[in-house]
């Protein structure tokens, strides 16, 4: 039997996952679990990576007594856009910004002001969200640019934790695509737009193919965790890429048939052979972000699990603890249409209830509602 070891960091959790292989079966199973999320300092928002990493660790030294030698990799996958900034020595620089900061609001539009909307979307083929890459970067050039001085190398989170695990300084491709500093026809940075905006290219690593061998564990991370020499692997290192990598589809490339990945956000889309870099593309601001075997993922990011999340949150805040399960349960013996979620502004969640909750088809309110005295 050959292990295989995945570390799946999402926005509220992460793993460590063994991958079981008889050389007919793939067998999943989970080795450690461990909670992720913003921690809040002055009025920003940050991920706590030290914590992830000494998680991610405690994780491999469980695989190594389970599994000992027959563990053969180990690579890492997370969610999209956030970065690491690190100096030639290996210091980070600053705790990494979580993409919910409300540091960037604005910045699109003052980038547009500088390079039209129209010539963003022809260099680099991604929907507009200001919490791209691109949009956290300008941001950071506007409110701390020796940051960006100091800075060797920009490493987005997996890219972090496999150099935290062997040493690399490169940016796998799938991950590398969802920032908006990416040209997807190149498939190389977009080095004269991050020139327009006067953002150093330098900073941004060589490219690598997911699959790509990294190097080796690093001989004291070896000796902290009781791992071998295993190999680090580039996986698709955005977690959808992964996601989408394992659908059992033998059409890849030909978009005969859709997904639906749902986590904190959910992804709606279809995998291509190459990057739509359409007017009307642009207009229903879709985006192209990279796949497996240089397929490109045409997609939507829509509405997921995160006004869940932040319920189980102000759950658990008032010393109502609930886990999933029994969320689901509650929802379903609720009355329907009981609570309308309008819009976001500023931050807050504008709520608006209904004093009639029966019979209320959605869109067409038949009941008055009544707008709360809070948020």
């Amino acid at each position: 039997m050959q292990t295989y070891l995945a570390i799946d960091l999402g926005a509220e959790s992460g793993r460590v996952i063994a991958g079981l292989w008889n050389g007919n079966i793939m067998r999943l199973e989970e080795i450690h679990r461990f909670p992720n999320g913003p921690v809040a300092i002055d009025d920003s928002l940050r991920w706590d990576v030290l914590r992830l990493w000494s998680e991610v660790q405690n994780g491999l030294a469980l695989a190594a007594k389970k599994f000992g030698k027959s563990i053969v990799s180990v690579g890492a996958d997370t969610w999209g856009v956030d970065f690491v900034l690190l100096t030639r020595q290996g210091e980070l620089l600053g705790q990494p910004y979580h993409y919910r900061d409300a540091r960037t609001n604005g910045v699109m539009e003052k980038a547009f002001r500088k390079v039209p909307r129209a010539d963003i979307f022809a260099q680099t083929g991604l929907q507009f969200m200001q919490l791209n890459t691109l949009f956290q970067l300008l941001a950071l050039k506007e409110r701390a640019p020796e940051l960006l001085d100091l800075a060797d190398s920009l490493l987005f989170m997996p890219d972090f934790i496999h150099w935290a695990l062997c040493g690399s300084r490169l940016a796998e491709f799938t991950i590398a695509s969802t920032s908006q500093c990416l040209n997807p026809t190149s498939r190389n940075w977009a080095v004269p737009l991050l020139k327009q905006f006067g953002l150093p290219p330098s900073i941004f690593p060589k490219i690598a193919p997911p699959g790509a061998t990294l190097g080796q564990l690093r001989p004291e991370l070896i000796t902290r965790t009781g791992l071998g020499p295993v190999r680090v692997i580039a996986p698709p290192s955005h977690d959808t890429a992964s996601a989408v990598a394992g659908v059992p589809s033998a059409n890849s490339g030909k978009a005969n048939w859709a997904y639906l990945s749902s986590g904190t956000w959910s992804l709606m889309g279809v995998e291509v052979a190459k990057a739509s870099l359409s007017p009307r593309t642009q207009e229903l601001n879709l985006t192209n972000e990279g796949g497996l075997d240089g397929t490109y993922r045409l997609l939507k990011n829509i509405m997921g699990l995160w006004l869940i999340q932040q319920c189980k949150r102000s759950f658990d805040a008032r010393g109502k603890s609930y886990d999933y399960k029994e969320l689901a349960r509650l929802a379903a013996k609720a009355p329907p249409c009981a609570h309308w979620l309008t819009r976001m502004t500023g931050g807050s969640l504008i709520r608006r209830t209904c004093q009639r909750p029966s019979r209320i088809s959605v869109g067409k309110p038949r009941s008055r509602c009544q707008k709360p005295k809070g948020n």
